[in-house]
C-alpha cells in the first residue's frame, strides 16, 4: 500500500482521514506537528503529504518550504483557512492542491487520488512548446529563456490550463479549479486573468501556440509544437 502522511493536529480530524484513506487502499501514517512531520518524512517516504497549516512546534508553511528543498513530493494543503490569498500562498509555495475545512473524506480522497494520478503522469515536469518553457514543479513559466512575471492568481490558472493541453475548460469550471468553490465574486475574474496572461506571452509566436477563447465553451491551451 502507498504511505501517505498526514500532518493534522487536532486527533479527530486526523483520524476522519485515516479511516478514508484506510477504505481507499492507502497506508496512512499520522503525524501530530510540524517537526515532527519532516522527521518522519525522511523515513517514512510517502507518496503523498496531506499537511495541515496551523501546527504546533512548525507551521504548515515552514514545513511545505522545508519539504520542498528536499523532495518534489505532492502536497495537499488542509486548513480551516478559508481566504483566497492563503490558498495561494501555499499554491505558489509548491502545494499541489488546497482543501479547505469542513471537508467531506470522499473528497479529499478523490484529491489525493488526483493529485497522484498528475505527480506519476508527469515524469519530466519541465514541458517545451516551442519558445515557451513551463516547469510545473518549481511554478515557473519562461519565454525566450526569459522568466515571465506573472501574479500569483495568474500564475495558477496559467498552470492549471497547461496541464491540460488542447482542453477546453468553462469559467466555472476554472474558478472550481483555481479560485475553489468557496469564492463568492463574479467569474469574469477568469476573463481578467486570461487578458493579463496572452499580455504576458505576446511574443510567444502563434505558430507554436496560445491562449484560445472557444465561444460558449471556454478557454484552452492550445499548442501546435513540442
Amino acid at each position: 500500500m502507498k504511505p501517505i502522511l498526514i500532518v493534522e493536529d487536532d486527533m479527530a480530524i486526523s483520524q476522519v482521514l485515516k479511516a478514508y484513506l484506510k477504505k481507499a487502499k492507502f497506508k496512512p501514517i499520522q503525524v501530530f506537528d510540524g517537526q515532527e512531520a519532516l522527521d518522519r518524512f525522511k523515513e517514512v517516504k510517502p507518496v503523498l503529504v496531506l499537511l495541515d497549516v496551523m501546527l504546533p512546534k512548525k507551521d504548515g508553511w515552514h514545513v511545505l518550504k522545508e519539504l520542498r528543498e528536499i523532495s518534489t513530493c505532492p502536497v495537499i494543503m488542509l486548513t480551516a483557512l478559508g481566504d483566497v490569498n492563503d490558498r495561494l500562498e501555499g499554491l505558489n509555495s509548491g502545494a499541489d492542491d488546497y482543501i479547505s475545512k469542513p471537508f467531506d473524506g470522499d473528497e479529499v480522497v478523490a484529491r489525493v487520488k488526483a493529485v497522484l494520478r498528475r505527480s506519476e503522469k508527469d515524469e519530466h515536469p519541465v514541458k517545451s512548446y516551442g519558445q515557451l518553457e513551463i516547469d510545473h514543479q518549481a511554478h515557473r513559466v519562461k519565454l525566450h529563456d526569459e522568466d515571465i512575471v506573472l501574479r500569483p492568481r495568474d500564475l495558477s490558472l496559467f498552470l492549471f490550463l497547461a496541464e491540460h493541453p488542447n482542453q477546453t475548460f468553462s469559467r466555472e469550471q476554472l474558478i472550481e479549479h483555481v479560485w475553489g468553490w468557496e469564492y463568492e465574486g463574479s467569474d469574469r475574474a477568469v476573463d481578467l486573468s486570461i487578458k493579463r496572461i496572452r499580455k504576458a506571452l505576446q511574443d510567444w509566436s502563434e505558430s507554436e501556440g496560445e491562449i484560445r477563447t472557444l465561444r460558449g465553451l471556454g478557454y484552452q491551451f492550445s499548442v501546435y509544437t513540442t
